[in-house]
């Protein structure tokens, strides 16, 4: 038997699901937080973690790599004394 025809019967979608191009970006992130993990979690684990751990891991993997990247950068302060002269 097929669906009922009644005119008030619709035949879309219920289910919210992800759009093909969230996929892509959740899998990214997927991989990136694997990636950064190194091996401390698997693609199974990281997949079935709720939104709201997955979001706070990625936002503390940012913050410290901004840190590692502000700490590495060296300050340019300009002198007169950049070129060492020569002895006279």
């Amino acid at each position: 038997m097929g669906a009922p025809s009644s005119p008030g019967f619709k035949l879309e979608p219920i289910f919210f699901g992800l759009k093909p191009e969230d996929r892509t970006k959740i899998h990214e992130l997927i991989f990136d937080l694997v990636w950064i993990g190194e091996g401390r979690w698997d693609f199974h684990t990281i997949y079935h973690m709720p939104i709201f751990l997955r979001e706070f891991y990625i936002k503390k993997i940012q913050k410290i790599n901004s840190d590692r990247s502000a700490k590495n950068t060296p300050e340019k302060k300009y002198t007169k004394d950049l070129i060492a002269k020569p002895p006279l």
